[in-house]
């Protein structure tokens, strides 16, 4: 039996070559994924327009609740917090088009109450992009909903707790 040791180096370095290629390719892959930003939050706050709190999750610990009338309209401001319970700020890049994170809600009785989702502008002279809801009562009951923020198409942030409204 006769082996030829130059056909057998060519396939070997060719089969070398293509992990190689692949290799780098995935790690290429790998680079742009880290690039991405997500927001690390372990909770929120809603605000009412005056700045007070109505309603506060901490890593799984809730206060508050959302209570408004039937046919009255509320706009919450909402602020995610860090591993330490402060407000994250939304970093700005320059030069780079950023995905812009929106919020979710889910789980409301419509009947009950309307959650919906809407980009707050501040018109202080810093313009300031927030998120906000605005909860209008619809009818006498209670329900609660799920917040999330989304980025791309899934979810940085996921409420544990379901935010309570009541509806008097």
């Amino acid at each position: 039996m006769t082996i030829d040791f130059e056909k057998s180096s060519r396939s070997l370095v060719s089969v070398l070559g293509i992990f190689l290629a692949l290799f780098i390719v995935s790690c290429e892959d790998d680079d742009h994924a880290h690039e991405e930003e997500h927001t690390d939050a372990e909770g929120f706050i809603l605000e009412n327009s005056s700045g007070t709190e109505v309603y506060r999750e901490f890593k799984g610990a809730k206060t508050g609740a959302i209570t408004l009338t039937a046919g009255e309209t509320l706009e919450l401001s909402v602020h995610f917090l860090d591993d330490d319970g402060k407000e994250l700020e939304h970093e700005e890049h320059e030069g780079e088009e950023e995905e812009e994170a929106e919020l979710r809600v889910s789980g409301f009785n419509a009947s009950v109450a309307t959650v919906e989702f809407e980009e707050h502008h501040d018109d202080g002279g810093d313009e300031e992009h927030g998120m906000a809801l605005e909860i209008t009562g619809v009818s006498t009951g209670s329900t609660s909903f799920k917040l999330e923020l989304m980025h791309d198409e899934h979810a940085d942030y996921t409420s544990t707790n379901n935010v309570p409204i009541t509806v008097q």
